[in-house]
């Protein structure tokens, strides 16, 4: 993560209460849902819906705290969070060194989103059908 200055042209978003904001140049590299039982527990839902972005193009501005969690496959997870509302921001993965994993539900504009992946799908709640378009895995695909 970079405090870079942020331009017009970013991509924005932030958590429920407003003390953590980010921006980031571009699109998102990629659009993944996740259905491991880390990201329901962290989400509070079915899934988590993850947008990738390289980590170098990432401003953050506000206190942040790090859970440092360990995947469905054993493999570090660094779970970043607003530590006043508790709304989950991003995730750092070990595969992935230089992208962080932002959290969907925080962009301001998340219109811009299209689901491509599906990962941890043996995982998933017997009730979420296949998202159409997706590949889809039963575990990672990384």
């Amino acid at each position: 993560m970079t405090n870079s200055e942020s331009t017009d042209n970013d991509t924005t978003g932030g958590c429920l209460c407003g003390q953590v904001r980010y921006s980031f140049g571009g699109p998102p590299l990629l659009t993944a849902i996740c259905h491991c039982r880390h990201c329901q527990r962290q989400s509070g839902s079915a899934f988590s819906i993850v947008a990738a972005v390289p980590a170098a193009d990432f401003y953050l501005h506000g206190e942040t705290r790090t859970f440092d969690d360990i995947s469905d496959n054993g493999r570090p997870v660094a779970r970043v969070f607003c530590p006043e509302c508790g709304s989950p921001i991003l995730s750092r993965i070990e595969p992935m060194p230089d992208m962080l994993l932002i959290k969907a539900g925080t962009l301001d504009d998340a219109s811009i989103l299209q689901p491509t992946i599906e990962v941890f799908c043996d995982l998933a709640f017997p009730f979420m059908p296949p998202l159409a378009g997706t590949e889809r895995h039963g575990r990672s695909n990384i």
